[in-house]
């Protein structure tokens, strides 16, 4: 077999790094289709329902009616209960739960994929295998029907393994694709890119949904295509950055003849060890992972808490999830002009400010009251993509090089070792005040944590301890 490195000698540098750069910006489209349509909208609805299905077909309970609170109205968290391994909690719960599991198998799974990535000459391959693996299984949610809600779980986690390696392999491009003082656009417009590309696939989903009858389409039905569509899309848009990205010679590869999964696991285990000497990265990284547990809580419990406390119908919760999608287009485009001015820590912490004043509407809006809904939505769409794209920029300037895929392994674990927290706190606090308008109010810690810790990083540090050139502005 061919030791020889790829080719990273274009004979027209600049015009080939934007057309990789161009090539990127796809994956953001492609997966975005999977976390709204499958983690934002119709996941935690329709796994909800199955769940309640389930437990509604229990006719050996004893007690009050399934699935209905004392007043007699219809409630997935009261009276409500489903068994797995020996554990029973209300089917209304299930979506938190499931978040919490799925993230700490992603914690395991993460860190050693990449760190394989990194000592291998074909990381490439690595990113369309996990996105595949990612389209795949959401396709097979097509096959979560009727009271089968265990399937859908395992076919979640598959998913959810391929959605969070694929993506820090696709970091792990960034320095590669981008300059130091190009990172901030490209990375916000990568990060715009993708909410457009989830926003038109919810929208061509949403137009086919809300038709199912007209169609002769069974509710459940549909929404189950819309899980089949979903996969369709990812794997259909992962082509377009596996055709154009090229591969990147490992910096740290060195012929000790093991195999790239004994190096890989080897490699690892040194990152971790060398991960000390980078405090400042650390502190960054433990930063981001508590506000990014607060952001990733709002948007997959968003349809839970439109339909379970504020009790719109999945119209309008599909609508608002469409409303974000859009918004953060245009909101991660700002928060990339003005991070050009102020630099993108101070633009995080004022975004991080934001959301607190969102989660606060959030908090008073009034059932039944779908313009007030939508406008949070609009609030939530324009600090959305920003914050998480400069953090992803952010980081790119503090890790050393030759360790992309690993560290921004680290940086999926920052953002779903913790991301358990929030919808663990959501699902909690729901169960036990039987209300999860005290749940959403709790998130705003994650922010206010999140403020002061960033304002507390020396970044230039952190930039030149890691041996990276400083951009001008930070």
């Amino acid at each position: 077999m061919s030791t020889t490195s790829p080719d990273t000698t274009p004979a027209d540098p600049v015009r080939d790094r934007r057309r990789q750069q161009r090539g990127w910006y796809f994956y953001d489209w492609a997966n975005s289709a999977f976390y709204t349509t499958v983690m934002a909208v119709f996941g935690s609805i329709y796994m909800s329902s199955v769940a309640a299905a389930d437990a509604k077909a229990d006719v050996a309970r004893n007690g009050p009616s399934p699935c209905v609170d004392a007043n007699g109205v219809e409630s997935t968290l009261v009276n409500c209960d489903i068994s797995l391994l020996g554990l029973t909690f209300p089917a209304g719960s299930l979506w938190g739960y499931l978040l919490s599991v799925a993230t700490v198998i992603q914690v395991v799974v993460l860190p050693v994929s990449g760190a394989i990535a990194d000592r291998s000459r074909y990381k490439k391959r690595f990113l369309a295998f996990f996105g595949f693996l990612g389209a795949v299984a959401s396709a097979l949610l097509f096959f979560m029907a009727g009271t089968n809600w265990q399937i859908g779980i395992v076919f979640f986690i598959l998913a959810n393994i391929g959605y969070g390696a694929s993506i820090a392999i696709y970091y792990s491009f960034l320095p590669s694709i981008a300059s130091p003082d190009e990172r901030d656009a490209v990375s916000t417009k990568g990060w715009a890119f993708g909410y457009l590309g989830g926003g038109v696939a919810l929208g061509l989903q949403l137009a086919f949904y809300l038709n199912h009858e007209a169609l002769g389409v069974e509710q459940s039905m549909a929404v189950r295509i819309c899980f089949l569509t979903t996969g369709l899309w990812w794997a259909g848009f992962t082509l377009i950055p596996v055709l154009r990205l090229r591969e990147v010679a490992p910096v740290h590869r060195e012929p000790d003849g093991r195999s790239v999964l004994t190096a890989g696991f080897a490699e690892l285990r040194d990152t971790f060890r060398s991960a000390r000497a980078f405090p400042l990265t650390l502190a960054f990284l433990g930063s981001y992972l508590i506000y990014t547990d607060g952001i990733s809580t709002v948007v997959t419990i968003s349809a839970q808490y439109g339909k379970e406390e504020l009790k719109h119908p999945t119209e309008v919760l599909i609508v608002t999830i469409l409303v974000i999608q859009f918004v953060a287009y245009f909101g991660g485009m700002a928060h990339g002009l003005l991070a050009r001015r102020i630099g993108a820590k101070k633009t995080i912490m004022v975004s991080l400010a934001a959301w607190i004043v969102v989660l606060g509407g959030a908090y008073f809006v009034e059932a039944g009251q779908a313009l007030q809904f939508y406008l949070v939505a609009v609030g939530i769409g324009l600090v959305l993509g920003g914050t998480n794209a400069l953090s992803r920029s952010l980081y790119s300037q503090m890790i050393p090089a030759g360790k992309e895929a690993q560290y921004y392994a680290l940086y999926e674990v920052g953002e779903r070792g913790t991301s358990w927290l929030g919808p663990l706190v959501f699902a909690a606090v729901g169960q036990a005040t039987g209300s999860f308008r005290l749940g959403v109010l709790a998130l705003v810690a994650f922010f206010v944590v999140g403020i002061v810790l960033v304002g507390l990083i020396p970044v230039r540090r952190a930039i030149a301890a890691a041996g990276n050139r400083e951009p001008s502005i930070v």
